[in-house]
């Protein structure tokens, strides 16, 4: 499609924008993603140098002109729920808001004991906001879509429950939901982290997974809420419970291909990430500082947004060659209010007020917000959260064994330090 397609699409065939209310599931723990979730829920964790996991989706429903959106929260939501507050401020002259629904035991004495059970506590804001259809998206990946083509793919073939779903390979679909579909595009088997994933026909090696993004026709999203509300046995989870429960009930549930999105200003853009656990948080960054990267950051036609920042411009500083005290940045990404006084980076990704001071070397690093890089100090492979001072000469990530000792690292061995951690040389 051309920049203008979808939108001719849209208008050409609804005449306008249908009455839809997104529900952004934010309350996951992310335990996998500790210990950046220590404080934080995984939705709220610094993304790119200067996002939050968060304004990925709620930009990709912005930018698809889906303005009524609620974020469900839960755990350690605080920090998430500061942020959009602070960020994501939409016009209400337009009839748009971006507004958090803590977990507040509406329904009985628990918390959210699931993904449905989570919509089903809230169901009161979409009776509220009495919407055509439900959007239900996950907040916790890093993918760009075009919420209006799955919307036109609900409508033309008129279901109950539209899923997004993108092939992955077998050996990663473990992790996943696999769907299995006719040649339609009719869902007609729905598996949940099964160990032998059903293979996609005619293309061995590879399964359908599921995203986690849905699109409900309000009142089959409510009958089927309320009927898994009374199974006791159930948990209480859309993947788990309701999209198996309505395929074999027989309930219409088609599939939205992602292998068929088409971004303005980019055409078909079928990067997907599930950054659920440290290795993938980390590579995913490293996808950003590719000469090309797949999650193009600087299409103007499909920001990422976020809160305005007041940081001045990044700064490099010293030029000196015969010392090698040489402010540089090599295949990075520099936020705001960085300063590289005199020390090196390289393929790395920095948050806003980092300071790397001379003769330090930087390689294959995400430094969160105002981290402080010594002189002589070398990182290689690390994650350091908001507010680390790192000691001048520390070497971090050359040694597993040592850094073992002192933080926490992968079995790959990435290391990871927790925001505000004090270090001593």
């Amino acid at each position: 499609m051309s920049d203008t397609a979808v939108e001719r699409h849209w208008n050409r065939t609804r005449g306008s924008a249908p009455n839809v209310l997104a529900m952004v599931l934010a309350g996951g723990e992310g335990k996998r993603l500790s210990p950046l979730t220590l404080e934080r829920a995984k939705p709220a964790v610094p993304f790119g140098g200067r996002y939050r996991i968060i304004d990925v989706v709620l930009s990709n429903l912005v930018n698809s002109h889906i303005i009524k959106i609620k974020v469900l929260t839960q755990y350690k939501s605080a920090s998430l729920e500061e942020h959009i507050a602070r960020a994501w401020r939409l016009s209400p002259i337009l009839d748009g808001f971006i507004e958090t629904i803590p977990a507040q035991q509406r329904t009985g004495l628990s918390w959210f004991k699931g993904s449905a059970d989570a919509v089903w506590q809230c169901f009161h804001a979409i009776e509220d906001a009495n919407p055509d259809y439900v959007i239900i998206f996950g907040g916790d990946h890093i993918y760009k879509m075009d919420v209006r083509l799955m919307l036109d793919r609900h409508f033309d073939t008129d279901a109950d429950l539209t899923v997004a779903g993108i092939p992955v390979p077998v050996s990663e679909a473990h992790a996943f939901g696999v769907l299995q579909v006719d040649e339609t595009g009719r869902v007609i088997d729905f598996v949940e982290k099964s160990a032998n994933p059903p293979e996609i026909p005619g293309r061995p090696g590879w399964a359908l997974a599921s995203m986690g993004n849905y699109i409900f026709n309000t009142k089959v999203l409510a009958d089927e809420l309320r009927r898994d509300a009374m199974e006791e046995d159930s948990a209480h989870d859309f993947g788990k419970s309701i999209l198996p429960a309505m395929v074999q009930s027989g309930r219409k549930v088609m599939l939205f291909d992602f292998g068929t999105n088409e971004i303005p200003g980019e055409g078909l853009v079928t990067y997907w990430r599930d950054i659920g656990t440290i290795a993938a948080y980390f590579e995913a960054h490293m996808d950003l500082v590719e000469i090309k990267p797949e999650f193009n950051l600087y299409n103007r036609l499909w920001p990422i947004r976020t809160g305005m920042s007041f940081d001045p411009p990044a700064k490099f500083v010293f030029s000196d060659q015969t010392n090698a005290r040489v402010g540089s940045a090599t295949d990075s990404l520099v936020s705001d209010g960085c300063i590289i006084s005199g020390g090196a980076i390289h393929r790395a990704v920095l948050s806003a007020g980092v300071r790397v001071n001379s003769f330090a070397h930087v390689e294959q690093c995400v430094l969160l917000e105002r981290v402080q890089v010594g002189r002589y100090a070398r990182l290689r492979r690390v994650i350091v959260d908001k507010d680390v001072e790192i000691p001048q000469g520390m070497q971090i990530g050359f040694d597993p064994e040592e850094d073992r000792k002192r933080f926490t690292v992968t079995d790959d061995g990435m290391v990871v330090i927790p925001k505000r951690a004090r270090l001593t040389g």
